[in-house]
């Protein structure tokens, strides 16, 4: 698995646009990107946990929030995704041996975001009241923290 890994790595490294983005000054502004869509999905996400857990306008119900950022969320995502695909694409060798970066991408980013699309779907018969479940307050809890932990190790990245 890790040689068929390597391989797309290399390839993917030996494109003109890796090699553009290794060899010019555009890395900044590509990690720039990927932070914005970064913060767009992760603000909403925490949005609507945070309501889940009874923080915010009680006027809105988790669900209508949840509504109401859905599209957001998922530009922020594409953004993240794009953004990363270009930084990876970039460097991928030097990512593909780090610790903290396996970490975030094997363990931590997949297990957030299959929690995280968990959560959406409940969170519209869960959020429908302004007092929510006990249920629901644990899954705002676990996503928030899911997602402290991929950016911890995102963190960690330049020190492994």
């Amino acid at each position: 698995m890790y040689a068929l890994l390597y391989s797309i790595t290399k390839w993917l490294e030996s494109t003109g646009w890796a090699t553009i983005i290794r060899t010019t000054r555009i890395y900044p502004f590509i990690q720039l990107i990927h932070f914005s869509g970064l913060s767009l999905w992760l603000g909403t996400n925490i949005t609507v946990d945070l309501r889940l857990l009874g923080v915010g306008r009680k006027g809105q119900t988790a669900a209508q929030l949840s509504d109401a950022l859905f599209a957001w969320n998922w530009i922020g995502f594409s953004v993240v995704v794009l953004g990363g695909f270009l930084l990876y694409s970039g460097i991928g060798s030097t990512y593909l041996v780090n610790t903290a970066f396996r970490y975030k991408l094997g363990l931590f980013v997949p297990l957030a975001l299959a929690w995280h699309i968990v959560v959406q779907r409940k969170a519209s018969t869960w959020g429908r009241e302004s007092d929510t479940p006990a249920v629901a307050k644990l899954g705002g809890l676990v996503e928030i923290l899911l997602w402290l932990c991929v950016v911890t190790a995102a963190v960690e990245i330049p020190n492994y």
